[in-house]
Order: C-alpha cells, then structure tokens, then sequence
C-alpha cells in the first residue's frame, strides 16, 4: 500500500512548524545561559570602596602605635624650672644668734598709741635673711614668758619678698603699742624688755625697753609689721 503524497501547502506548514519549534528552544537556551551568567556576577561582586578605604586608613606597619599605659610623645611637656630663692642659693635665714636689736621710737604717737621701729642688725660675719614677720612680746627682765598677748601681725604692713641682710646692714618692722590705760579691766604688770623671734627662728633675743603690759590674754597692746628695708 503506497502512503499518500503530501502537497505543496502540506510541506510548507510543517517546515513552519519546525521552525518555530527550533526558534523556541533556541530562545530558552539563551535565557538559561542569561541567568548563568547574572547568577555568576553576583556571586563575585567587585570590592567596595568602603574596604578600600578602611585599607588606606590603617597604619602602616613600620609606624608603631602607643600602647594603653604609653601617653603619646606630644602630651609629655618639660617642666619649667622652680624659681631659685636666697635660701636656695646658700644664704640661710636669719638667727636670733646672728642679729642684735633696737627700738627706735622717735615715730611718736596718737590717740594712745606709740610707733617705734623694731630694727635688726646682722651682726654675724655672713650675709642672711629676713623674710615676714618677726614674733614679738612684752617680757619681765631676764624672762622669755610672754605677759599677755603677743603682737598681733598688721595687715597694713605685709612681707615685700625676702631681705639679704649682709654683715652690719639691718632691717625694720614697724612695732605699734597701745597703752595700757585705754583698758579700764587691765590687770597691769611692769615690762622691763621687748622679746623678738626673727622671722622662722627658734631663737630669741630681747631689747631693754620698760612699758606697762596687761597680763589680760584677750588685750591686745602690740601690733607688728613685717621687715623692709
């Protein structure tokens, strides 16, 4: 039995039918390939310029970096140098032992009070110092008791800075007393000598002068200054 012959518009079909079936599958091939080949770029996605800089910031390795206990070189200053005083350069202060004293009272006076300058004199063979003020208190002859109240400091008269006194040069305090008789509750004992500590000094040594003190501790009769010269 002989198959029957397609005709021409038979064949024609068909071919067409081929190829679009070729064109179909070719289409498909290309988007699988397509979706490879994106898959393929996000999987390696290229450096960011994030890491590049945090690369850049790093310290090299030749530079080394301080350490938690180590403070930066910059923070260390030099100190400045502690002012030298006299004392620092070999004078010392002034004894008791070094010195002798006067009272010079030719300042006079007012309204019951009398100003005397309290004079120091180095007596020694060596330069020392005078710095402040000097203690200073009413005394019977040949005690170191005070009698009443000690000088009160005047605040009028404060330390100007230390005073070199070379051998023979001397100093002055300005010293202030009140008399007696402005107190009407004065319990009053006789005087024979004035008591001066020099300024930081242990020692003491005593200037003749008679006045009337009160032994009342809350009378205050004397008041002192500090040393000029």
């Amino acid at each position: 039995m002989t198959s029957p012959q397609r005709t021409p518009v038979q064949q024609y079909s068909w071919g067409k039918l081929l190829t679009a079936a070729s064109m179909i599958l070719l289409g498909s091939s290309l988007a699988a390939c397509g979706a490879q080949s994106s898959g393929d770029s996000t999987a390696s996605p290229r450096p960011s310029s994030a890491a590049t800089t945090a690369t850049t910031a790093s310290p090299s390795a030749g530079t080394p970096s301080p350490t938690a206990g180590q403070a930066p070189s910059s923070a260390v200053s030099p100190t400045s140098a502690a002012p030298i005083t006299p004392t620092d350069q070999g004078v010392p202060l002034c004894p008791a032992s070094s010195l002798s004293g006067a009272l010079d009272d030719s300042g006079g006076g007012a309204a019951g009070h009398i100003y005397m300058t309290l004079v120091l004199t180095n007596s020694s063979a060596a330069p020392c110092i005078l710095d402040g003020y000097p203690g200073v208190s009413m005394v019977a002859a040949g005690s170191t008791t005070p009698i009443g109240a000690p000088a009160e400091r005047d605040p009028q008269a404060p330390s100007k800075g230390p005073i070199t006194l070379a051998p023979g040069d001397s100093a002055g305090a300005t010293l202030r007393y009140t008399q007696a008789g402005n107190y009407q509750n004065c319990q009053r004992v006789q005087a024979e000598s004035i008591l001066v500590y020099p300024p930081s000094a242990t020692d003491s040594l005593a200037i003749s002068r008679t006045l009337t003190a009160c032994s009342n501790e809350d009378i205050k009769l004397l008041s002192i200054g500090a040393f000029t010269q």
